[in-house]
């Protein structure tokens, strides 16, 4: 239970800093993109509470700043998918 409790604290505690950081507008963007991939979004918070360590930041991260941060991170992990479909072949087709 004192593990489950620490984790949630340092959750929180890593939300408030995320929340320092960047704009409103950014925050609610991040918010919608972590409804549907939330490890892209927790990748993108990472990347951005490691430049505000860094000293990279200076002020807020805007909506327009998160974007192209988006971009970069799509541009290097990009992955190509590739579906095969396999028919089985049927004993009786007319085909």
């Amino acid at each position: 239970m004192a593990k489950e409790e620490a984790k949630v604290e340092a959750e929180e505690r890593r939300q408030m800093m995320v929340a320092q950081i960047v704009s409103s507008e950014a925050r609610e963007r991040l918010s919608r993109i972590a409804l549907v991939k939330p490890e892209k979004a927790r990748g993108v918070e990472d990347v951005i509470l490691r430049a505000a360590r860094m000293g990279q930041i200076v002020q807020k991260v805007s909506e327009e700043k998160l974007i192209s941060l988006l971009e970069q991170i799509n541009t290097h992990t990009s992955k190509q998918t590739k579906v095969t479909i396999w028919r089985r072949p049927r004993v009786f087709d007319d085909d």
